[in-house]
C-alpha cells in the first residue's frame, strides 16, 4: 500500500469513522484514507436507528439547547458544534441529494423514512473519493515507530503503518475494552449503560404492553425526573421519559445495580393536593356516572380500567358511591404509583453507553489528543453522550467532520 502519499487510518467504520474518513479523501485528495471495520458490516447502527429510519439530527434552535442534552460532555460539544452543527449536517446531505425532514419532537429523518438513503450516500461518497475500506480488520494496538510514524498491529494480515490516526471505534461495555487505548497514555471514564429500558418482572403493568401514555417518572431518593412518553412493554416500561432517565441517571443506576422504585405520575398536570381540590368537581359532575366508563383524565382507557382495577373499584360503582378508602387509593396510584424495578434491557439496538477518553485530553477544535500528537477521536469512544432524539448521531457527524478538517489543514489542503 506504499503510494508515497501521507496515510490517514481510521478505526471504526460506523458514523463517526466513515464521516471523518469521506470527508478528509474529499477535503485532501493527496492523502491516503484507510477505513478499517472489525466487524463484516459498515454503519450498522445507522442501520437499526430511529426504528430503520434512521435518526440522523436534531432540529435544535441554537447550540445552547442542543448541548444541554448531553448529560455528559455538554461543554465539549459546545465547542465543537460551532464548527459543524445541524444546518451543516442538513446541507451536507441536502449538497448530496438527501434531504431531511424535521418531527414534532425535534428529531430529523431522511424524507424516504429509511436508513439506507443515508448509508447509500456514504458509500457513494466513499466510492467517488477511492476510499480504501477493509471490514474483519481490527486493530489489536498501536504505537509510534522510531520515524514518528504510527505502527498499527491488527488482528489478521501484516501491520499496517500510518501518519496520522482517528480512532473512532465506537463505546465500549466494559473498562477491559478500552487497554488497547490506555497504551497511548490516555485515561479512561469507566463505562456505564445508558438509554435502557426498566424492567419490572411479574407487575401485572406488563398486562397493558403496547399501552402508551404521557407520564411524569421519578427515581425515588434521587434527583432524577423526566417527563414525556411512556411506552409499557411486555417486560417493564420504555419510551423517551424512560430512556431520558436512565440517560441522565446511567451513573446512579448502575450504583444502584439496576435495582430501585420508579414512580409514575400518569397525570402529571396534577399533584396530590391539586387533584383532590378538582376531585370534588368530578364527583359533583359525573356523580350519577359508572366510573369505569367516565375517564376524565384522557388516560387510555385499558390504564384507566387498569388503576381502578388496582384500587378495588368494580364495574357496577358510579362516581358518587366510591368510598372514601378507594377514592384516596386511586388519587394517590393515579399522581404517585410506584413500581420496583430490577434490571434494564437494551433499547432495541441503538445501545449506548457513557464513559470512553476524558475530554480534558482531547482538543474539541480538531479532536486530536492533547498527549499524543497526530492522533485523533471521534464519536461515542469519548466520554461523551446524548439523550434519545439525534443527539448521538449530531456528535458523530461533528466530531468526525471536524477531525477530516483539522487533518486536512496540517497537510496544508485548506487554508486555516
Amino acid at each position: 500500500m506504499s503510494s508515497g502519499k501521507k496515510r490517514l487510518v481510521i478505526a471504526g467504520g460506523g458514523a463517526a469513522g466513515f464521516f471523518c474518513a469521506v470527508n478528509a479523501a474529499r477535503l485532501c485528495p493527496q492523502l491516503e484514507v484507510v477505513l478499517l471495520e472489525k466487524t463484516g458490516k459498515l454503519l450498522s447502527k445507522v442501520k437499526v436507528s430511529g426504528g430503520g429510519r434512521c435518526n440522523v439530527t436534531h432540529n435544535a434552535p441554537d447550540i445552547t439547547y442542543m448541548a444541554k442534552r448531553y448529560p455528559r460532555g455538554q461543554n465539549f460539544v459546545k465547542k465543537s458544534f460551532s464548527r459543524f452543527f445541524v444546518p451543516d449536517t442538513i446541507s451536507w446531505f441536502g449538497e448530496r441529494g438527501v434531504q431531511l425532514k424535521a418531527e414534532d419532537d425535534g428529531r430529523m429523518f431522511p424524507v424516504t423514512d429509511n436508513s439506507q438513503t443515508i448509508i447509500d450516500c456514504l458509500l457513494r461518497e466513499a466510492d467517488k473519493y477511492h476510499l480504501n475500506i477493509r471490514t474483519n480488520t481490527e486493530v489489536t494496538s498501536f504505537k509510534k515507530g522510531s520515524n514518528g510514524r504510527w505502527q498499527l498491529e491488527l488482528q489478521q494480515g501484516p501491520a499496517l503503518t500510518a501518519d496520522y490516526l482517528c480512532i473512532a471505534a465506537g463505546g465500549y461495555a466494559q473498562a477491559g475494552k478500552f487497554a488497547w487505548l490506555e497504551q497511548t497514555g490516555h485515561s479512561i471514564v469507566p463505562p456505564a449503560p445508558s438509554l435502557f429500558t426498566f424492567n419490572m418482572p411479574g407487575n401485572p403493568i406488563t398486562g397493558l404492553m403496547g399501552v402508551a401514555t404521557h407520564a411524569q417518572v421519578k427515581v425515588a431518593g434521587t434527583k432524577l425526573l423526566e417527563q414525556g412518553p411512556l411506552l409499557i412493554t411486555h417486560w417493564g416500561m420504555s419510551g423517551p421519559a424512560i430512556l431520558r432517565l436512565s440517560a441522565w441517571g446511567a451513573r446512579e443506576l448502575q450504583q444502584l445495580q439496576y435495582t430501585f422504585t420508579a414512580i409514575v405520575n400518569w397525570i402529571p398536570d396534577y399533584n396530590e393536593n391539586t387533584l383532590r381540590e378538582h376531585w370534588q368537581d368530578l364527583r359533583f359532575e359525573s356523580g350519577k356516572q359508572k366510573i369505569y366508563n367516565k375517564n376524565p383524565f384522557g388516560l387510555p382507557q385499558r390504564l384507566w380500567q387498569f388503576l381502578l382495577q388496582q384500587t378495588g373499584i368494580t364495574e357496577e360503582m358510579r362516581w358518587a358511591d366510591i368510598p372514601a378508602k378507594d377514592q384516596n387509593r386511586l388519587m394517590k396510584l393515579l399522581v404517585g404509583m410506584e413500581f420496583p424495578v430490577k434490571g434494564k434491557t437494551t433499547f432495541k439496538e441503538e445501545f449506548v453507553t457513557c464513559g470512553g477518553i476524558t475530554l480534558s485530553e482531547i482538543d474539541p477544535a480538531t479532536m486530536e489528543s492533547r498527549l499524543v500528537p497526530n492522533l485523533f477521536f471521534a464519536g461515542e469512544v469519548m466520554d461523551v453522550d446524548g439523550i434519545t432524539g439525534g443527539f448521538n448521531f449530531q456528535h458523530a457527524w461533528t466530531s468526525g467532520f471536524v477531525a477530516a478538517t483539522a487533518i486536512a489543514q496540517r497537510e496544508g489542503c485548506l487554508s486555516h
